[in-house]
């Protein structure tokens, strides 16, 4: 329901009333009493329209449009820069805490490669045992 202005013409009284599209216009003015109010002719309000669908940023202008564009593109690269510095920490870190801990895991390595070839002659010497016994 709209809010319609009103004037006396007599007294010069000015109001707003809140009616029904439907109503008609009221011509007693509540200040002087007198049947001289007529309803005055506004510019209204803005329309405003609810529901899906409906938005105000759906008719931006072209300029708007590029400035969030521009804006978006450098959140995501700042985005970015954030995302690759923490990849970095964290390799840092895991580079630290290999140092720290990882003499035992050298060690093991070093025990395993040291077996390698001991087993592989093994295997050989077997091998070449074999054959001889089959020649």
């Amino acid at each position: 329901m709209p809010t319609y202005a009103y004037r006396c013409e007599n007294c010069g009284h000015e109001f707003d009333l809140f009616q029904s599209i439907t109503a008609k216009p009221i011509r007693k003015c509540p200040a002087c009493a007198k049947a001289t109010v007529k309803r005055l002719v506004g510019t209204g309000s803005g329309i405003i329209f609810k529901g899906s669908g409906f938005y105000q940023t759906d008719y931006r202008s072209d300029t708007y449009k590029k400035a969030a564009d521009s804006d978006k593109k450098a959140a995501d690269s700042d985005k970015k820069v954030a995302d690759s510095d923490k990849k970095a920490a964290d390799s840092d870190k895991k580079v630290a805490d290999s140092d720290k801990g990882g003499s035992d895991k050298k060690d093991a390595a070093k025990k395993v490669t040291a077996a390698t070839p001991s087993s592989t002659v093994k295997s050989t010497d077997t091998t070449a045992k074999s054959l001889k016994k089959s020649a």
